[in-house]
């Protein structure tokens, strides 16, 4: 038992994967049932210097985004469904404070111009995806952020890029849908964090987003087919649905387009992303945190109604 005088402990822990989990757990106790012990309600914790006894820790944890089902937030009724990414509405001042926009010099006019959404995940870095960076030859110092704003013709705080990381699995000749569609912006200083500017927590890779939950994109890009954004230029938010992975790598396989492992789909009719949205994050709020799961990638035109947005994870 904890000795006098029963100081509060803590203890770092590694997340493991539910099928590692529930291998772990039979080593220990060979002679448990058939049954499945790690439900998908569950994430385990634990290694084998942390372990409880011989058992290893295994967290019973019901997170909003480990449920079969639970949403994060009520699903929209007829009095509540956005009007208006597609679909969506404006977002109040300082409630997606990590979002960023990526402009990006035009070589013919030399004049920044935007082109893609972004999220700050550290005070000197930025997540955006890979197709936004490298569709042409672009030296970093060509791109420039900008942070803690809703109207992007705003110039709030803003810095030029130093150095792009591209995922080592990104394919120029194939672009978003071969994969590996993210990259890191290195700023060429920190900036200060403040109410209008804030750092997003990326989930960890062993969390599974299970269809059916209810998270948020932001951008800002058109907001139906080769219809912009009107000329106040303000942020669009956005509620979205998970979907079933299977069911999403159905539809698009249907149309000879492969939805890879690395990729998560979102959207519904009517609700999605849309040109000027890549590079955006999809968050979800777990337990009061927001965790961005994904970065916005590719898709049929513009919240096709029978297809989902795609989004590297």
């Amino acid at each position: 038992s904890l000795p006098p005088p029963y100081r509060l402990q803590e203890v770092r822990v590694p997340l493991l994967s539910n099928e590692d989990c529930e291998q772990l757990i039979r080593q220990s106790v060979p002679d448990l049932s058939d049954h499945k012990i790690v439900l998908n309600d569950m994430i385990c914790a634990g290694s084998e210097e942390r372990r409880f006894g011989k058992m290893l820790w295994v967290l019973l944890l019901t997170l909003p985004f480990l449920g079969s089902s639970v949403p994060v937030t009520p699903g929209p009724t007829p009095e509540t469904e956005l009007v208006g990414i597609v679909g969506g509405r404006d977002a109040p001042p300082g409630k997606w404070p990590w979002q960023v926009g990526l402009w990006i010099r035009n070589p013919n006019n030399h004049m920044l111009e935007f082109k893609c959404g972004g999220s700050l995940i550290h005070r000197q870095w930025v997540l955006t995806a890979a197709h936004c960076v490298k569709r042409m030859v672009l030296e970093p110092w060509n791109i420039e952020v900008r942070l803690g704003q809703v109207k992007r013709s705003w110039i709030a705080v803003h810095r030029k890029v130093t150095e792009v990381i591209v995922h080592r699995n990104y394919n120029p000749m194939l672009e978003a849908p071969g994969g590996g569609d993210v990259a890191l912006l290195k700023l060429a200083a920190p900036v200060r964090l403040s109410n209008q500017i804030r750092v997003v927590n990326l989930s960890s890779p062993q969390l599974w987003v299970p269809a059916g939950t209810r998270c948020w994109v932001t951008g800002w890009g058109n907001i139906r087919f080769h219809v912009p954004l009107p000329a106040s230029h303000h942020l669009q938010e956005v509620e979205v649905p998970i979907m079933e992975d299977a069911v999403c790598r159905w539809k698009y396989w249907k149309i000879n387009m492969i939805v890879k492992e690395d990729m998560l789909c979102a959207g519904s009719r009517g609700r999605g992303v849309c040109y000027g949205d890549s590079g955006g994050p999809l968050v979800c709020n777990c337990m009061g945190n927001w965790l961005q799961v994904g970065v916005v990638s590719w898709g049929q035109p513009c919240c096709h109604p029978k297809f989902p947005g795609v989004y590297a994870q």
